[in-house]
């Protein structure tokens, strides 16, 4: 004869008891990983779309007469430009590329010259050096006033010489890949090499702002953690 285990006050045979929550299995539960510095930046598909207008143009360029190249370049822009919309990409991120090439080409057809395909991240690549260099000797260095109205613009961040010396750092080190970027194209420039110019514009693009951001993002939280939010 089985033994039945009832409720005391009802008579009712007694429920088995739920199982615990918030255990094991709900503490191990995956949590999303955050996204990298990379992914904030657009991550590889970033670089790829950064790079191939540029491969595309100085290939075309080796075969091509330098119309067709220009035509060929704005083709694969703007098939790359409703790829990356029908993948779901905002609107200013995937029409920000195509009017940079836009402009780049618009140049080469006014001046006639391939090279010109490059001149002007030539010339951004100055303007950034003399911006974050500059506010660097009049001790407002420019990442420590970008943190600074991203916190409201309420801080007194530059009495703090922790502070100021992590921006200091943080803006020479963009200073730096501005200024390397000027001097290395300036100079393939003035040596008619647009197949290097290709290469330099390649290999210090994304590599090289990743590297800077690294340590913009250390003087951004170096200054959190003293100054608060």
């Amino acid at each position: 004869m089985t033994e039945q285990h009832c409720d005391r006050t009802s008579g009712a045979p007694a429920l088995p008891a739920a199982p615990p929550t918030g255990g094991p299995a709900a503490e191990t539960d995956a949590v999303a990983p955050r996204p990298t510095l990379l992914d904030q930046m657009g991550g590889p598909t970033g670089f790829v779309y950064s790079t191939v207008p540029v491969v595309v143009f100085v290939a075309a360029n080796a075969v091509l007469p330098l119309a067709a190249t220009i035509g060929v370049s704005l083709a694969v822009g703007s098939a790359l430009t409703v790829f990356r919309l029908l993948r779901g990409e905002r609107f200013s991120s995937a029409a920000g590329g195509m009017l940079g090439l836009a402009v780049a080409v618009g140049i080469v057809a006014w001046t006639g010259s391939a090279k010109d395909f490059f001149v002007l991240g030539i010339w951004v690549a100055l303007a950034g050096f003399v911006v974050t260099f500059g506010s660097v000797l009049a001790r407002r260095p420019l990442t420590g006033v970008i943190w600074n109205l991203l916190h409201g613009g309420r801080h007194a961040w530059r009495a703090d010489r922790a502070v100021l010396r992590a921006h200091d750092i943080a803006t020479l080190a963009a200073a730096a890949v501005f200024g390397t970027r000027f001097v290395v194209k300036e100079w393939l420039y003035l040596a008619d090499s647009t197949t290097w110019l290709a290469v330099a514009k390649i290999a210090m693009g994304t590599p090289l702002t990743v590297l800077a951001a690294l340590v913009v993002l250390w003087a951004f939280r170096r200054t959190t953690e003293r100054l608060g939010k």
